[in-house]
């Protein structure tokens, strides 16, 4: 089980960006695990960076129910001050989400959840040319070991 740690990532855009993700919490209630990360970008309000979580929780019949939510805040623009000076606060428009989650039974192994795992990955991707699956990090430990962050 690995310690909750920084996550480095690159998103989509034209030249891509590296987003590190920082850890916040590992909380655990009722037999479900949620590891938080948030992005820490300057001169981007706390509202307004990207955020992750990591989920794992075992249901009464064996399943494991596991999930990476992603969510990148859009930010308002703010046009500068009105005629009395005031400016107003950033807030957040909206917000881009993915979910991404898995059902487990209790019977299956690594292996196979590794196979599903990177066939979902490819399929997102288009990916039509053998990739060996990442088997490192806090997302593959999470679906394919059904292990959390601590």
């Amino acid at each position: 089980m690995s310690s909750i740690a920084n996550i480095a990532v690159y998103d989509g855009a034209a030249t891509p960006v590296l987003h590190t993700l920082l850890p916040l919490s590992v909380t655990r209630e009722n037999g479900k695990v949620v590891a938080a990360y948030r992005e820490n970008a300057a001169g981007v309000p706390t509202i307004g960076q990207v955020t992750c979580t990591l989920t794992i929780q075992r249901s009464k019949n064996g399943v494991y129910k596991v999930e990476n939510r992603t969510v990148v805040p859009v930010m308002e623009a703010v046009a500068g001050q009105n005629a009395a000076g005031y400016t107003a606060a950033p807030r957040v428009a909206y917000e881009n989400t993915v979910i991404t989650t898995g059902f487990f039974h209790e019977r299956s192994d690594a292996t196979g959840r590794r196979l599903v795992r990177q066939l979902a990955i490819n399929i997102d991707g288009s990916i039509g040319t053998s990739v060996a699956p990442v088997t490192t990090g806090p997302i593959p430990e999470l679906f394919d070991l059904l292990v959390a962050p601590t």
